[in-house]
């Protein structure tokens, strides 16, 4: 009988060394919380480069506020995800495909065609973007900006569903509602002008 609690008690020590140990270590360089930190450092990006041309583009105050918000807001979150990476000791680049942390299976829902990331805009729409004014710069950057936040979304949601650490959960939850929230509004914007 004594043998046997000393083994229930050992297996008991054991499982919660290594369940400590797997909730307390650093995330794998291949899974959802790194892959997630270093994919959305670069969608969010494009959408601050984007933000910062239609600011230089337009003179609409309440556009020229979304964009502010929207660069400020992702810039930060970039620098929240980059010294996540340095915090796990992880490079900020991984060696695989953008979306590969989502699995094979889902992979195909998660990347367009020419292997980039939901919601990217292509170089060629940048530099249209580049060469727009005025209004045709308030409607391509709220049609792409449409389209960079649903991409967004997506990879939160993967992002909140497939991640282990709680704070990379918690900003995709917050990315996926801000997002969803702005998406309304940048819809009204585009409506208004036609």
């Amino acid at each position: 009988m004594v043998v046997v609690a000393v083994i229930a008690a050992l297996v008991g020590a054991l499982s919660g060394s290594w369940f400590m140990h797997t909730r307390n270590s650093p995330p794998s360089d291949f899974g959802a919380d790194a892959g997630f930190s270093r994919d959305m450092q670069a969608h969010h990006a494009q959408a601050v480069e984007m933000a910062l041309l239609v600011r230089e583009r337009s003179d609409d105050e309440e556009l020229r506020t979304v964009a502010y918000d929207i660069l400020t807001s992702q810039q930060q979150q970039a620098g929240q995800m980059y010294g996540w990476l340095v915090q796990w000791g992880l490079p900020q680049t991984g060696s695989g495909e953008p979306m590969a942390w989502v699995g094979e299976d889902h992979a195909k829902a998660h990347t367009r065609p020419d292997g980039t990331m939901p919601g990217m805009a292509s170089r060629a729409l940048l530099d249209e973007l580049r060469a727009a004014d005025g209004l045709a710069a308030e409607r391509l950057f709220l049609t792409l900006m449409i389209a960079h936040h649903e991409g967004g979304v997506a990879m939160a949601d993967a992002a909140l569903a497939q991640a282990r650490t709680t704070e990379v959960r918690t900003l995709a939850a917050a990315i996926s509602s801000a997002q969803a929230s702005e998406i309304t509004l940048l819809q009204r914007m585009l409506d208004e002008r036609g």
